[in-house]
């Protein structure tokens, strides 16, 4: 057990570190106002001479030793014999009170030049008197409050908290590095330009000179946000959004200004036999996952991203890798490795799946920070690269295999799954058996996807599955993906395409052809229909057909 003092929201506590006890802990509460620190990730008591005697009383098989020619409580590494070293009266003991002179105030009012920051104790009489100010809010980053320094706001503030000898501070340089820190983030761009940066050609970041009603056009555009640490306009990027901002660039006669950033190359990760001791997922972390019923998909992706976790320390054992370590291993992924952010958050749940559930609820301190979530909008064929793709696969498996995807909307994993028996050829659907989310779900059978299942069935005679590899065996993903590479590749389409992008393509058609949205949210079988309204933003026919309201009056 450690004691160290502390200051936390501006008052001195006591903190204790000791290895989690329930029975411990338990005692340790029976100390008034003894609180979690969710930050610091410890317990923390008030720091007094009262509190110190009743934690001898309730920890009395804890040797406590004096030093000498300290200035504060020492944190020291826990012995066996559970020694806590604190600081000796004359110096920094815990029963010397200061001067009143020296006594710093708890209440700090800073101002700057467009933002009054107030860092004060909980206290509610003091916090309806700051709410009453008008966009007056806690800042999370900063722990404290914030009110917009105009009119009288500082005056008012001043006489308030004055009275209660608050420690008022006038700043004038925060806004002048602050500006240099947002401005060293913009690119060079002039008066007349409107830059446009294609961030991997997966987000738009649009930089002007501030124009209130290009702001307000902009606000207008679905997912349209502003990046307050970039100061700029973000949005995810589609042809559809580039072609409204230019017209927006226009508008205003500005130069659009458009660049495409490079793309940071993923590496691959270490193969085993670059691995000295390469070890494989523990079988617990396997049987854990399969007792709770997670899918086959699931347990892939979570067996792969631990392995390559406990391999990147090879020589150390799984139960001795630290918090740090686990820290350096998710920089090591995005600063060395380029990984996507969906691949970042799938190594966080892998990891902390371990520690949390295969462990048993045994206690493993770690502060993960999860990347932001990015919004991107899928990449999508129009109907005429569908058909070339289509015309140009040749063989008769591979062409069913695309097309049925494509019709359907299938998922990769939902087409190697399907059976003959999930063909429904008298009610025109398609049966998908335990699909995303351990759902079933019914989808569309195209009448020409038909013809051409009936005349692969009769050449390949399946068994059992619909798509079956050489020995009867369940079609590889592999293999499907390849077939599809080789068709893009044939046809000259420059777009990302995957398989996946067949699927994203069969909602967007939909709703292109005028299907409402709900019938596609249940053949894609979307548990939420935020999901499927991506593809709202997607489309960019009709639009020319909409007419608007001003137009139908008689002025």
């Amino acid at each position: 057990m450690n004691l160290s003092k502390i200051t936390h929201r501006n008052e001195l506590r006591i903190r204790v570190d000791f290895p989690y006890n329930a029975e411990e802990t338990a005692r340790l509460k029976q100390i008034p106002d003894t609180r979690w620190s969710r930050t610091m990730k410890c317990w923390h008591v008030p720091y007094t001479k009262e509190v110190f005697e009743q934690l001898k009383e309730l920890f009395p098989d804890v040797e406590y030793v004096e030093t000498r020619h300290t200035t504060s409580l020492q944190k020291e590494r826990v012995t066996p014999t559970k020694k806590i070293e604190l600081a000796s009266k004359e110096s920094d003991d815990i029963s010397t009170k200061p001067k009143p002179s020296e006594i710093k105030s708890a209440i700090t009012v800073t101002v700057y030049p467009k933002i009054i920051e107030l860092k004060i104790p909980k206290d509610e009489a003091d916090i309806q008197f700051i709410r009453s100010f008008k966009y007056a809010k806690w800042n999370t980053n900063h722990f404290c409050w914030t009110v917009p320094n105009y009119g009288r706001n500082v005056d008012l503030l001043k006489s308030y908290f004055s009275k209660k000898n608050a420690e008022i501070l006038d700043v004038e340089t925060r806004h002048t590095v602050e500006t240099q820190h947002t401005t060293s983030l913009q690119p060079a761009f002039t008066k007349t330009d409107f830059l446009v940066i294609n961030t991997s050609n997966r987000t738009l970041r649009l930089y002007f000179v501030y124009n209130v009603e290009i702001s307000k056009l902009l606000k207008k555009i679905p997912m349209c946000v502003w990046n307050s640490d970039r100061r700029c306009w973000e949005m995810p990027y589609s042809e559809k959004y580039l072609e409204q901002v230019k017209q927006i660039a226009a508008q205003f006669v500005l130069k659009f200004v458009y660049h495409e950033e490079k793309k940071l190359k993923v590496l691959p990760r270490k193969s085993k036999h670059d691995i000295e001791n390469y070890r494989t997922c523990p079988q617990n972390y396997i049987n854990k996952l399969t007792e709770l019923r997670y899918s086959q998909n699931t347990i892939d992706v979570y067996t792969d991203m631990f392995t390559e976790f406990i391999n990147h320390y090879e020589d150390t054992a799984i139960d001795d890798i630290t918090e740090p370590m686990i820290m350096d291993f998710l920089l090591y992924l995005v600063n060395t490795r380029h990984v996507s952010t969906a691949y970042q958050n799938q190594s966080i749940n892998a990891i902390k799946f371990y520690y949390e559930r295969v462990m048993g609820g045994k206690r493993k301190i770690y502060n993960i920070n999860r990347p932001r979530e990015e919004q991107y909008l899928p990449e999508v064929l129009s109907s005429e690269e569908i058909t070339k793709i289509i015309n140009a696969t040749e063989n008769l498996k591979h062409k069913v295999v695309l097309m049925t995807i494509y019709s359907s909307g299938l998922r990769i994993g939902e087409a190697i799954n399907l059976k003959i028996k999930d063909i429904d050829s008298a009610r025109m659907q398609v049966r998908v058996e335990q699909g995303k989310g351990k759902k079933d779900r019914y989808t569309l059978l195209s009448v020409k996807n038909l013809e051409l299942l009936r005349r692969y069935f009769l050449e390949y005679k399946p068994k059992f599955w619909l798509f079956e590899g050489a020995n009867g065996e369940i079609y590889s993903k592999k293999s499907i993906q390849m077939i599809l590479k080789k068709a893009v590749e044939k046809v000259g389409i420059k777009k990302h395409i995957t398989v996946h992008t067949l699927r994203h393509s069969f909602a967007t058609h939909l709703l292109e052809a005028g299907t409402d949205l709900r019938y596609i949210q249940s053949l894609l079988g979307h548990a939420n229909s935020k999901t499927t309204e991506i593809y709202t933003h997607i489309t960019t026919k009709g639009f020319d057909q909409i007419k608007s309201p001003l137009d139908n009056l008689n002025i």
